[in-house]
């Protein structure tokens, strides 16, 4: 099985190079990092979950996650200032290809009713946001020993110009998109 960044190498730049007559490789689109959101706003009274998130994450990505603070505080979601919801990791360089691959070749595989990526997931910026309900997917998590299930968004992000070329792009790269809008 190709990993990504081959496959991005030696078959995706060629491609859109000739189909759409760009002169240099530089101008074909590139995946520039990959964001992984959680939220633990359910998960906020009992501190063993938010450890249990805290550790998973890391065992998903390869990297420790950074806790997002609150803001501003809302007296009517019982927050206040400096508490933690959630955890963000920001993944670039080689943990990003192989977190993609992870993602692609092996947990979108194992969703639940998994009918393919919609193509509204992809914003006018050309940045891919998926959804994911149940982090159990991973290969990383062993099901008998997890006791909290909890989702996460994982937010692709690219260098491409239109909608279209991204598109274009996450199609060639392999992502399981449907078929019609």
């Amino acid at each position: 099985m190709q990993s990504i960044k081959e496959k991005y190498q030696k078959e995706v730049v060629p491609r859109m190079m000739k189909e759409h007559n760009w002169s240099s490789p530089m101008r074909a689109p590139r995946v520039l990092k990959v964001v992984v959101n959680v939220g633990t706003g359910k998960m906020r009274d009992k501190k063993d979950a938010v450890e249990t998130v805290e550790k998973h994450l890391a065992l998903i990505t390869g990297q420790r996650a950074s806790p997002r603070p609150v803001r501003v505080a809302i007296a009517s979601f019982k927050t206040r200032i400096g508490m933690v919801v959630g955890y963000k990791i920001t993944l670039r360089g080689q943990r990003m290809y192989d977190f993609m691959d992870r993602l692609v070749h092996f947990a979108i595989p194992r969703m639940r009713d998994f009918r393919g990526i919609s193509l509204k997931s992809i914003d006018q910026n050309g940045n891919l946001t998926i959804g994911i309900k149940e982090h159990i997917i991973f290969p990383e998590m062993i099901g008998e020993d997890v006791r909290n299930i909890f989702g996460l968004e994982v937010t692709v992000v690219t260098s491409a110009k239109k909608r279209d070329e991204a598109v274009e792009l996450f199609k060639l790269l392999g992502f399981p998109l449907q078929r019609n809008g």
